[in-house]
């Protein structure tokens, strides 16, 4: 039987689609139960992510890097990387943290396009310096699929039951729909949807303007130099002719479908592990578990989101004394802790090296935890590391 070119693609892809929704263990794959469709969305937002912009395509002037991918790599594209970004501010005359200039920007790039001068500079009155590391965005879809509601319902501002855990939401009004929302992506819960991270992050990380953030940001260059820096008219991200898609809508597919790393080497250790986890109060923040709300779409309805982590904003001693979008200035929100295995360095700014020097790092509302975690017998505390490795 003879098959027609058009059907021996369809083959391949067919292929194709049931090899890599069968290696959804490894990192890097697509959700499991997606359509063709979608999985062709996948795709083409993985490619968005892995191409290397030029100026003439909107790249900075200031500029963290060149793609989505030079942050975005470890231990595959989507996961976290090595690149730190810099924000800074000052404290006024009564400590408290405030801005640089009236913009109400933090953010320094690291590289800018050549001539004209046009790297941002740091002033000589900025006080306060924070390095951040990207976050990983294994299973943001599900993340984003969590009701506001659900992530409101731990919240505990007063500490109501003593533990010394006081989480809040934080409230943002969505940039791309305009609702008030509760902020679940940054390290300052500074988003509520993928859409919106992804139009900050292209701006912010690239340089990249777009229907969401059309105006540049690049600290300190004015009016004028900036026309000789960036002579491309804005918003530089134009939908493309033929899938009517801008490259934030492709980053997002990607980012939504993109699947968690799921657990591995799980033992008797590793769950006694977990049990003394709980038992000493980090699941206080780190939340073994949210749900997903009612879908039409199946991969998203009422699913099981294994994260460990609350998505509030929490002030445990490791802050970056930054005050941004909804998070005062030593308030970092809960990192999830699934895919840990692949994740290094740890912390906001990436100065823990270990898992055990970052649980080590923790304070103020975490002390407690903390505290538990170091009585810990020697076999007891390597249970919990165990336990931590597997995820």
């Amino acid at each position: 039987m003879k098959i027609s070119a058009i059907g021996l693609a369809l083959i391949v892809f067919a292929t194709a689609l049931t090899l890599a929704q069968s290696q959804v263990s490894q990192a890097g794959g697509a959700l499991a139960g997606i359509s063709p469709a979608e999985f062709e969305e996948f795709r083409l937002g993985l490619d968005d992510f892995l191409e290397v912009e030029a100026a003439e395509e909107g790249l900075g002037p200031a500029f963290n890097g060149t793609s989505c991918a030079v942050c975005h790599n470890v231990p595959v594209i989507g996961g976290t990387g090595t690149i730190a970004e810099l924000r800074a501010g000052r404290r006024n005359a009564s400590g408290e943290f405030e801005t640089l200039d009236g913009t109400g920007e933090t953010l320094f790039h690291l590289f800018s396009v050549p001539g004209h001068s046009c790297q941002p500079i740091l002033p000589a009155d900025a006080t306060v310096f924070a390095r951040r590391v990207p976050i990983p965005l294994f299973g943001a879809g599900l993340v984003e699929a969590i009701p506001d509601e659900t992530i409101r319902a731990l919240e505990d501002p007063t500490d109501r039951n003593g533990d010394g855990v006081s989480g809040r939401a934080g409230m943002v009004v969505d940039v791309a729909s305009g609702e008030h929302r509760v902020g679940r992506f940054g390290w300052k819960a500074q988003h509520a949807t993928l859409l919106s991270f992804s139009g900050d992050a292209y701006r912010n990380e690239m340089g990249i303007t777009n229907d969401l953030f059309p105006l540049e940001a690049a600290f300190g260059i004015p009016a004028d130099r900036m026309r000789l820096c960036d002579p491309f008219p804005d918003p530089e991200d134009k939908p493309d002719p033929r899938t009517k898609r801008r490259g934030i809508d492709n980053f997002t597919s990607f980012m939504r479908l993109l699947a968690p790393i799921p657990r591995s080497g799980v033992d008797e250790t590793a769950r006694q592990g977990e049990a003394i986890f709980a038992a000493i109060g980090c699941t206080a923040c780190h939340v073994p578990s949210l749900t997903t709300g009612p879908s039409s779409h199946p991969v998203f309805d009422r699913k099981i989101v294994a994260l460990f982590s609350d998505l509030l904003l929490h002030e445990i001693g490791t802050g970056d004394g930054i005050r941004q979008g909804p998070a005062e200035a030593n308030e970092i929100r809960t990192p999830a802790l699934w895919g840990l295995r692949h994740r290094r360095p740890l912390l906001h700014d990436g100065s823990a090296g270990t898992v055990e020097e970052a649980i080590r790092r923790h304070g103020q509302e975490a002390a407690l935890a903390r505290r538990g975690f170091e009585r810990l017998s020697d076999a007891e505390r390597e249970a919990v590391l165990s336990f931590l490795r597997t995820l």
